[in-house]
């Protein structure tokens, strides 16, 4: 009986805990849909990185940029400073619980839900999967590793989320200074640079180079954020479309009246739009809500002469 009053009373005290940092709001204003998307992109995100740090990164004392390659760099210094290896695994999840923090009161809550998802997951399949040496060459281990490291992140940021480490620093920077701040990761990657360098030898800050232009090659060809991308939606509630493009896009639409499909001949309307890759599984998930029914056509690579806002959001 007592240990049933404890657990209620522990239960409501955690719900409450949670409402009152929002995370409950925050989670039910998620849909099942984009949850499951963004879920199953940092689960693969997680293995991939995983892959790259256990199979080719540490194997052949070769390092990724930014909060990863941060990370062995102390998991190394551990074992020369104090006496035993810390985990890679525990050392990028220290590095990304302050910033978690920052970006949950500076960048956002949804960003902050799903940065954490993905940072767990890849702490947790790097310390599941084992450390294996395929080679022992480190120019192998800097190509392959940057191709599977590349991958992950290009498939994270077709779904929007954040692997952390830099990306919050460099958001956190931008919203508050309005400002893009490229060299934030330019002197985290060559700090790491100089670490490998004096850790193992010039040589290997090399390779880590090679890691470097490798993994954002990989990642450019997986996804390209400002794609542009033109959208033709012909449908029976245009109003209903307008007002979602506006307020969860933020773009504009031209629109097309008294069109007329050639076999039943109802009247409908043309709506044209042009969105970046970023936005458009945002864009999937708002047409099935404003309309199941609208015939849409998608155009990539399409060319503006013109105005056109290049946004960077997280959502």
């Amino acid at each position: 009986m007592k240990k049933t009053r404890f657990y209620k009373l522990f239960r409501y005290h955690v719900r409450r805990l949670a409402y009152n940092i929002k995370l409950l709001r925050v989670m039910k204003s998620i849909s099942r849909e984009k949850y499951d998307e963004k879920v199953s992109a940092s689960l693969l995100y997680g293995f991939l990185s995983a892959i790259a740090v256990n199979f080719f990164f540490q194997p052949g004392h070769v390092y990724s940029s930014g909060a990863t390659g941060l990370a062995q760099i102390l998991s190394v210094l551990s074992q020369r400073f104090i006496g035993f290896t810390i985990p890679v695994s525990l050392t990028f999840y220290a590095i990304n619980i302050p910033l978690m923090i920052v970006a949950w009161y500076q960048i956002g809550h949804k960003f902050t839900i799903f940065t954490f998802i993905t940072v767990s997951m890849s702490s947790l399949f790097i310390q599941l999967v084992p450390v294996v040496t395929l080679t022992n060459d480190p120019i192998m281990n800097a190509l392959f590793g940057g191709v599977v490291m590349g991958t992950g992140i290009g498939f994270a940021l077709r779904n929007n989320i954040s692997s952390g480490g830099t990306d919050i620093v460099s958001l956190t920077i931008r919203k508050r200074t309005g400002k893009n701040v490229g060299s934030i990761s330019f002197f985290v990657n060559g700090t790491i640079m100089l670490i490998a360098g004096l850790t193992f030898g010039w040589k290997y800050a090399l390779y880590s180079m090679i890691t470097i232009f490798v993994s954002s090659r990989v990642t450019d060809a997986v996804f390209t954020k400002q794609k542009r991308m033109q959208a033709m939606i012909v449908t029976s509630h245009p109003d209903a479309i307008i007002e979602k493009i506006h307020k969860k896009l933020n773009r504009g639409a031209t629109i097309i009246h008294n069109a007329e499909g050639t076999y039943n001949h109802q009247e409908k309307a043309v709506l044209l739009t042009v969105i970046t890759r970023a936005e458009f599984n945002e864009f999937k998930y708002i047409m099935k809500k404003a309309d199941p029914q609208a015939f849409i056509t998608i155009s990539e690579n399409v060319h503006i002469i013109g105005y056109f806002v290049e946004t960077e959001e997280w959502k």
